[in-house]
């Protein structure tokens, strides 16, 4: 008996079901991908009975919920599951489990360094300094996950302070995934962090003169464009050149009295906490 099965954004395929299972609705489709909503689609499929037909056997439908159930138990968890668990990890500075989540070949790119971080070792370096710097009470919110048909997932996502959310610490994350033995592992990944600087509308009229210029004088902005390596160097020789010495004794004299005050702060505090315990504790 043949049966039509529709999933979304799929064109209808013919699938052929047994013979014995009578008013049973049963097929598979061919699709891209282990997302969570399409294996619900295909546990409904199974379970679709047909309202004309009395003799439905219930021996029938825990058939087809083992198969389902079967079927989920093979693709394994969804890309948004396994994000998830990833993030759950991190709040928890599971490290260990965390390290089965990164595949040996990683490349791990987050916008706030200039270079992309590849290989296990990199990244899980990485997440050590990350893990370590967010202390006791600091977590990472989810605040929207999604997939698409394929191993990639999105989130959105931000830090809070015991349940008080941070300034200036949205951002969002992209993963590309991979198949390694029973799980999935991320082998790409793309963070972009919410920036401290709200320029504003100097950065459409920057963006509007940058073009500008490239459209007059486009052999030039090719060159640049595919060498952006040149222009670091070349703003960093000036600065190592010109700025350095100054700015350097500068920026040191600047930490050193911030290290100074934290310190004098520190200090007034305990003071002022011993005093209150000694006479009112």
């Amino acid at each position: 008996m043949a049966a039509t099965v529709n999933f979304y954004g799929q064109p209808p395929q013919q699938a052929i079901c047994p013979k014995g299972v009578a008013g049973l609705t049963f097929g598979f489709s061919p699709f891209k991908g282990s997302s969570q909503s399409m294996q619900n689609k295909m546990k409904m499929a199974c379970l679709r009975k047909p309202a004309s037909n009395k003799s439905f056997s219930k021996r029938w439908v825990n058939l087809a919920v083992s198969a389902a159930d079967d079927f989920n138990l093979k693709l394994g968890p969804s890309p948004s599951d396994m994000i998830k668990q990833f993030y759950t990890c991190i709040n928890e500075k599971n490290l260990k489990e965390l390290d089965g989540y990164i595949s040996d070949d990683c490349i791990f790119e987050d916008c706030s360094f200039l270079q992309p971080m590849q290989g296990k070792k990199e990244v899980m370096h990485f997440f050590e300094q990350l893990t370590a710097g967010m202390g006791q009470n600091v977590k990472i919110i989810l605040e929207h996950v999604c997939e698409d048909d394929g191993f990639t997932a999105g989130v959105n996502w931000h830090l809070e302070w015991k349940t008080i959310q941070i300034p200036f610490t949205k951002g969002s994350s992209f993963y590309e995934c991979s198949q390694k033995e029973d799980r999935l592992v991320i082998k790409k990944a793309l963070v972009v962090t919410e920036s401290p600087i709200k320029p504003g509308g100097i950065v459409l009229t920057l963006l509007r003169n940058v073009t500008a210029i490239f459209d007059d004088f486009p052999k030039a902005a090719e060159w640049l464009l595919k060498s952006p390596h040149v222009i670091t160097r070349f703003c960093l020789k000036i600065y190592s050149r010109l700025l350095a010495p100054f700015v350097n004794p500068l920026l040191a004299g600047y930490i050193r009295a911030w290290n100074l005050i934290a310190r004098l702060f520190a200090f007034a505090l305990n003071t002022i906490l011993h005093f209150l315990k000694k006479n009112f504790g």
